[in-house]
């Protein structure tokens, strides 16, 4: 095994949790950082490459040295300090790191803010860019510290890996995925453009496979389990006409976090699915589906943005305005484990008979 810290770090960090005693919240993890050259530390636990082959045999090596290491010393590697503080019933995140896609939007702030607030550190990734730029700069002056901003595409699947591997190199690993990349595309099937089509398949289905595939590698190291949440559609099940290139791979998004579900189980990663609908936007942040969508839709009403609104608030059973928060609201469901549960779907719609999943 080549070390490195994108691949060691996980494993410590893995080694280092202690067991709770809660089933549904298995471990007691902390955060690992690269120590400062010439830093000291009270207690340090020294490994080699040949303590490393996993995570139970490293955890046995740690544990003979120290029962609670300030840092752990590995050969040719470096030094990484240990961080550990108390969770809360507020903050239940606390030691967790999540990695959000697609985070520079309307879902995206919602997500983000409702993980920092329950304590998480959070890498926001994003497309490079002016936008990606300003969510960053936001996130990070709000919540010193606890905001890495990474730009990712989740077509490239070097990308993808740079980007867990840079938040294992600052905290040591990742526990909670969000995939939320995605983009729209609206036209008839006789009038499509095939290539368009096929970067709407490349973002929605082949980002959401890159992500998958690198959070489950990355969580089996860790050994630790986790939780992946895919940010899904009304429109898996209830598609629009117009809009066959969104349902469709969307569709296919949605499949995959299925089939997530039943091949990492094994590992206690859960694989979870929130379907939201008409969420225009989360304080400054608007959403770049309605921004593509919204022109036509609007025209085709003779409305204005807030009318748009509305209709679509009327348009569901509660009469309810659905925000980016109550979406959050619903992946938090998930994160925080309150029931035993895989590959399943809540609708974050006000409520759509067409659209219940079934």
């Amino acid at each position: 095994m080549t070390l490195d810290i994108a691949t060691i770090a996980p494993m410590i960090r893995g080694a280092l949790a202690r067991p709770s005693g809660d089933a549904d919240r298995p471990w007691n993890r902390v955060i690992l950082t690269p120590a400062p050259e010439g830093a000291t530390h009270n207690s340090v636990v020294r490994v080699s490459d040949a303590d490393c082959a996993d995570v139970s045999k490293l955890r046995e090596v740690i544990k003979a040295q120290s029962a609670a290491p300030a840092a752990i010393e590995v050969e040719g590697v470096g030094t990484f300090a240990v961080e550990r503080q108390e969770a809360s019933d507020a903050r239940p995140l606390e030691n967790e790191v999540a990695l959000v896609t697609g985070a520079a939007g309307a879902i995206g702030a919602g997500l983000c803010t409702a993980l920092l607030d329950k304590g998480s550190r959070v890498v926001v990734t994003d497309l490079s860019g002016e936008k990606f730029q300003a969510f960053s700069a936001d996130f990070s002056a709000r919540y010193p510290d606890r905001v890495l901003a990474v730009a990712m595409d989740v077509t490239d699947a070097a990308s993808v890996a740079a980007a867990f591997a840079k938040a294992a190199g600052v905290w040591g690993g990742v526990d909670i995925v969000i995939v939320n990349a995605g983009i729209a595309m609206v036209s008839k099937l006789t009038e499509m453009d095939v290539e368009k089509y096929r970067r709407t398949q490349e973002v929605n289905a082949t980002g959401t496979l890159l992500t998958l595939a690198e959070a489950g590698r990355l969580m089996r190291r860790q050994g630790t389990g986790g939780d992946i949440v895919l940010v899904s559609t009304k429109n898996v099940f209830c598609p629009g006409a117009g809009f066959g290139a969104y349902s469709a791979t969307k569709a296919a998004s949605h499949q995959l976090g299925r089939i997530a579900s039943l091949e990492l189980a094994d590992a206690d990663v859960r694989v979870n699915m929130v379907a939201p609908d008409a969420i225009f936007g989360e304080g400054p942040y608007r959403s770049g589906l309605w921004a593509a969508v919204g022109p036509d839709r609007m025209k085709a009403r003779g409305l204005d943005e807030a009318g748009l609104e509305e209709y679509y608030r009327g348009r569901n059973l509660l009469k309810a305005k659905v925000t980016a928060r109550h979406v959050a609201n619903a992946a938090m469901f998930f994160i925080t484990r309150q029931t035993p549960t895989t590959g399943a779907t809540i609708p974050v719609d006000g409520g759509l008979p067409d659209s219940t999943p079934r």
